[in-house]
């Protein structure tokens, strides 16, 4: 059993971890340590082959040659780790780093003789012979990502050096004034010209009158890419992939093709047509696949118009293909789930394994998604930030999974652990733990792939956003694993590198002038929010969860470098948790027995007291203060407090009691289909809304508490 662990923590894994549930620590199974380690390649099946995996591993990380990762913080003072072969015929070694800009800098390396080693020692592992230092690197190197090779006669090795700041963007001058925005799902907005779903169009409306109301920001959740058809997941955090645009937030009124093509007018004025957009837009909630269904039938004409005729616009078109190398792919991979309508897993071998050719799919479906993925962006790129956009703009969410029978997973296949499943272990809310269903990155493969699909995730979002929130951050330390046939509460936690995804991080914030906000909510170990702290990551401060139920305890005041919020889109609005709708709820899921709800209503009214206690106490507010009044002391104190950003969610200003997603739950409640219950135009035009935006606006402005 020792051998079994002492193999486990070689690959990154934690064999023990603290039980929320008792405050004891719980060790995993060796039986889930095997399933784990089996999953991240480790070569045994039982555990009496440890010792011998144990070994194999050792000669693994020594046949590697250098890390494959190396961080230089603010471009200098970097060493990486070098493994070499010590045969007697290998007496240096040459070394080039190629910077991102083409240029190369060149020197030798002889282990224990030169400057840029240092503590070089030979070691001897299986009977083979190795050299074993650390390497200093250049000087001053400029950000980026820069390529180090290493080699001598036959031994030639890779590896990526970051140069990235230590601390990611944080503004400066009027772009570091606090500043505070509004939340609501893209879908969930109403309009008079909208198809039954929130779109583009409406968000930019939206983005426009909150700015003119002295706001900054406009959060939504994830907008990515989905499965609206075959397979089908409408949920914003179950992605196709994080590297496309979901197509169903279109705004067919801002197409250029509509006025030059016939047929899709004709169609969009047809009386079926018509029918079907009148009844998709009187629903409460969104119906996916007709609403999709909808409006690809407009859009495909007018896909078929870009490709008839030569003009300026289709050279724009072709001219963003060729610019983005992985659109065709994405493409044709959609065009081939269009025909076969199931997950990649069920297709033949040749497909399975990503080989595709034009005869697996049709031509019109692959140039269909060509055509709106363009559209996608260049209508997001109408209303989002600019190169001088001081932080005003779009508040976008980078979901920490992807579907598995998605893109991403089907292409990026080496990166992904597909017999497991990221999850959380038991704790108060789930005390049976939680499988997510989606596969975790494996830290080794994405190393080894210099964090390609990483990048190109960020690139992707930070091209737009002006902050980006990391769904889970404590997934840049750390994951729970669950292997298939397992319970969610039998898992184990799998160490990542947390420090070089810290350094793409702050890299792309500084490059593309965005803040990060870490999703730091619900288990989080102790080092995950000093980490966040010095590489300015702001941390996430919201009321619901900071208030406690001690009498003698007041509200804590938000820190800094952080983003507050009364709730978060997982929770129950402002209006549910005052009047404990959701503790109800709970019981009616089974997830809380009527004992429990007791507990738990009367922890509530005592939450309700240290609200009213921490923010009501002037003499205005004495007594029994109102709901209203409580919401608005809430914003106030939002708004005074020190946190660089605060964000409210626009369905709590008018006390919507009914959530947008309750965690644990897929068909018993309509997640991530609830439209808004009043239009933009309405939300706009009420009073009631107005009066509580001044109130967070003017309180932004006021000395800090």
């Amino acid at each position: 059993m020792r051998a079994l662990h002492h193999l486990a923590e070689a690959y990154g894994i934690q064999t023990t971890y603290l039980n929320i549930l008792d405050g004891r620590r719980r060790q995993a199974s060796p039986e889930v340590l095997l399933a784990v380690l089996h999953s991240l390649g480790a070569p045994l099946t039982r555990a009496e082959e440890a010792p011998r995996a144990v070994r194999e591993r050792r000669q693994q990380i020594y046949r590697r040659g250098p890390e494959p990762v190396a961080v230089a913080w603010d471009g200098r003072g970097a060493t990486i780790k070098l493994r070499l072969p010590a045969g007697k015929a290998i007496r240096s070694w040459l070394c080039t780093l190629k910077l991102e800009n083409g240029e190369e800098r060149v020197w030798e390396v002889k282990p224990g003789r030169t400057e840029p080693a240092l503590d070089a020692k030979k070691v001897s592992v299986e009977g083979n012979p190795y050299w074993e230092l650390d390497m200093r690197l250049p000087r001053d190197l400029p950000f980026g990502y820069h390529t180090l090779s290493v080699e001598a006669g036959k031994h030639f090795y890779r590896a990526l050096v970051i140069s990235a700041p230590r601390k990611a963007f944080v503004g400066s001058g009027v772009s570091r004034k606090k500043s505070w925005g509004v939340f609501i799902p893209v879908y969930a907005l109403r309009s008079d010209s909208n198809w039954g779903v929130g779109d583009f169009g409406d968000l930019k409306e939206l983005m426009e009158w909150v700015h003119g109301r002295g706001g900054s920001l406009v959060g939504t959740l994830p907008l990515l890419a989905s499965f609206l058809d075959e397979p089908f997941d409408p949920s914003p955090y179950s992605p196709v992939s994080r590297l496309f645009w979901n197509e169903l937030f279109l705004d067919l009124n801002r197409v250029p093709e509509l006025e030059r093509c016939p047929e899709a007018q004709n169609l969009v004025a047809s009386g079926d047509f018509q029918s079907e957009l009148k009844e998709l837009k009187s629903h409460s909630l969104v119906d996916y696949r007709r609403a999709m269904a909808l409006k690809r039938r407009a859009l495909e004409p007018l896909a078929r118009t870009m490709f008839a005729r030569p003009l300026a616009r289709q050279q724009e078109f072709f001219g963003y293909v060729e610019a983005h190398k992985d659109l065709q792919d994405y493409a044709q991979f959609r065009a081939t789930c269009d025909r076969r309508r199931s997950s990649w897993w069920t297709w033949p071998q040749p497909l399975r394994e990503g080989k595709l050719s034009s005869g697996d799919y049709d031509l019109e479906a692959m140039r269909y998604h060509l055509y709106v993925q363009w559209l996608a962006e260049e209508q997001i790129r109408s209303f989002a930030k600019g190169c001088d956009s001081n932080g005003e703009g779009l508040y976008l969410d980078l979901p920490l999974g992807v579907n598995s029978d998605g893109y991403d997973v089907w292409r990026e296949r080496p990166s992904f652990v597909l017999d497991v499943s990221a999850g959380s272990p038991p704790d108060g809310f789930f005390t049976r733990g939680q499988s997510w269903g989606f596969p975790p990155m494996h830290p080794e493969k994405m190393r080894e792939d210099g964090y390609a699909y990483l990048r190109k995730a960020l690139h992707h979002h930070l091209a737009h956003a002006c902050v980006l929130r990391i769904d889970h951050v404590m997934g840049l330390h750390r994951l729970f694993w669950v292997p298939k046939g397992f319970e969610p509460r039998d898992g184990a936690y799998v160490k990542y590198p947390a420090e070089e995804m810290y350094a793409i991080l702050a890299l792309e914030s500084v490059r593309n002038r965005a803040l990060i906000v870490g999703e730091d909510l619900g288990t989080v170990p102790g080092y995950v929010r000093p980490a966040l702290a010095r590489h300015k990551v702001q941390r996430m401060y919201v009321l619901q969860f900071e208030v406690a139920p001690d009498e003698k305890r007041t509200l804590p005041s938000p820190q800094e470098d952080s983003l507050a919020a009364l709730n978060t889109h997982d929770m129950p609005p402002f209006a549910a948790f005052w009047e404990g709708l959701d503790v109800q709820d709970r019981v009616d899921l089974g997830l809380l027995d009527k004992e429990g709800a007791i507990t738990e209503l009367k922890n509530r009214s005592k939450l309700r007291n240290t609200l009213v206690r921490s923010l009501c106490a002037d003499g205005r507010k004495q007594g029994n203060p109102s709901i209203v009044d409580v919401l608005k002391a809430s914003l106030e104190f939002l708004g005074r407090s020190r946190n660089r950003m605060a964000m409210v969610n626009l369905e709590d200003l008018w006390f919507e009691k009914q959530p947008q997603n309750v965690p644990g739950t897929c068909e018993e409640r309509p997640n991530w289909k609830r439209k808004a219950r009043y239009s933009l135009r309405q939300i706009t035009e009420m009073a009631e809304i107005g009066e509580m935006l001044a109130t967070l606006d003017s309180a932004r402005h006021k000395k800090e508490v």
